[in-house]
């Protein structure tokens, strides 16, 4: 167990319809780690995607991430059982990695989308958020946090979409959406 960085870590929410609610969560991470705090990133349902931060984290010390997830998009409801059982991986690690006191920095992105399409059941997530320990800064990303989620965090940032280049074709480009 290492010595605790932060005194007091609080709960952060990134959701909306906008673009940036990785990236936000990415900007904190490079600043914790910037300041010599240990940050580990589990992502929910983006496992098999070849995003640039899984190439971006192996250049940095103290940060560690891992992504969970089929490699594809999920559109079924009820989910497939294979997809649900990524996620109960993804939230086990999260469980695992918030109480071991060795990171000062928990993101969990994508976690409100798992949620939403009841990958997860949101008591679970809230009572992860409740039970962290007090030096844990916890920060879940996705669209759709759910008002249990939205109530139990100390800071929620919205980001809404007011323009976006997909609505005129432009799709995706490496190293910037994703």
């Amino acid at each position: 167990m290492t010595e605790h960085q932060l005194e007091t870590g609080l709960v952060q929410v990134y959701t909306g319809d906008g673009k940036g609610k990785t990236s936000a969560a990415l900007g904190l991470a490079l600043r914790a780690v910037g300041h010599g705090l240990k940050v580990y990133m589990i992502q929910f349902i983006k496992g098999g995607f070849e995003y640039g931060e899984l190439h971006a984290v192996k250049h940095l010390a103290g940060f560690k991430l891992r992504s969970f997830g089929s490699g594809r998009f999920i559109k079924e409801k009820p989910p497939k059982p294979a997809d649900m059982e990524h996620a109960r991986d993804a939230l086990q690690l999260a469980k695992d990695v918030v109480n071991s006191g060795d990171f000062d920095v928990v993101i969990l992105d994508e976690i409100n989308v798992a949620v939403d399409l009841a990958l997860l059941e949101v008591e679970e997530v809230v009572k992860l958020v409740k039970n962290k320990p007090n030096h844990v800064e916890l920060v879940l990303t996705g669209r759709y946090a759910p008002r249990e989620i939205i109530a139990a965090a100390d800071l929620v940032t919205e980001m809404k979409e007011i323009k976006h280049p997909y609505r005129k074709g432009v799709r995706s480009r490496k190293g910037v959406e994703y």
